[in-house]
């Protein structure tokens, strides 16, 4: 008999097309489930990173207020850091001849706010171009990008304070809250640098060096020098 058995052909067609059909959706569920699974296991680890992040954000910002001395003729630390180099040098650029420095290394875990040294005018603000090497190496202040500012003392007339911000390798941005024309009392927050870093602090000769190398130098706080 002609055409017999094509009916049940086109039947079990249909039936085997059909449960294909079912059988990748089945296999797309399966692999959505799993990949739902992995997904919600990242957006975890990712979410605990960024909580990590967001607490060291908050603690690296962290910008406690200076309980700065009163006494006449103090200079303070203007960075929080370790004191590792007391030297004289010549620096040309704006005390114009020999002086202290006195140089503070700032880690990555210090605090990045900077405080004004003394009291007085900013007299010269500065921005130089340079590489980002680490700020461990003294030359460094030599060769990294950095940002000198300059005051005059409100004390003495005609005195000069210098003081350089230096970027290291993790620190790529210094960003001074003052500029020229600026009056500043002694501990005011005058910058910040983003991660580990160095600050140079320029004194006159007739300055007396009150820190050791070795001390740990709080900003706005710690007595650098007084006068002789």
């Amino acid at each position: 008999m002609k055409h017999s058995g094509k009916a049940m052909r086109a039947a079990l067609k249909l039936i085997f097309w059909t449960l294909v059909a079912v059988g990748a959706v089945g296999v797309i569920g399966l692999c959505a489930t799993v990949l739902g699974a992995v997904l919600a296991v990242v957006a975890t680890a990712l979410g605990v990173l960024w909580i990590l992040f967001a607490l060291f954000t908050l603690y690296f910002f962290r910008d406690p207020t200076a309980k700065t001395p009163s006494a006449a003729g103090l200079v303070v630390s203007p960075g929080h850091g370790k004191v590792d180099v007391i030297d004289q040098l010549t620096e040309s650029q704006f005390m114009n001849g020999p002086c202290h420095r006195i140089s503070i290394f700032l880690s990555v875990i210090d605090i990045h706010v900077q405080n004004a040294p003394v009291a007085g005018k900013v007299a010269y603000l500065k921005h130089t171009e340079g590489k980002f090497i680490n700020a461990l190496k003294i030359d460094s202040a030599i060769h990294n990008e950095n940002v000198l500012i300059g005051f005059e003392s409100s004390e003495a007339a005609g005195e000069k304070i210098g003081l350089r911000l230096i970027a290291g390798v993790l620190a790529r941005r210094i960003v001074p809250f003052v500029q020229v024309g600026d009056v500043m009392e002694r501990g005011d927050r005058i910058s910040l640098i983003q991660f580990g870093s160095r600050c140079d602090l320029y004194l006159p000769l007739d300055y007396n060096v009150r820190v050791k190398i070795g001390d740990k130098a709080v900003g706005g706080e710690t007595v650098m020098a007084s006068k002789k």
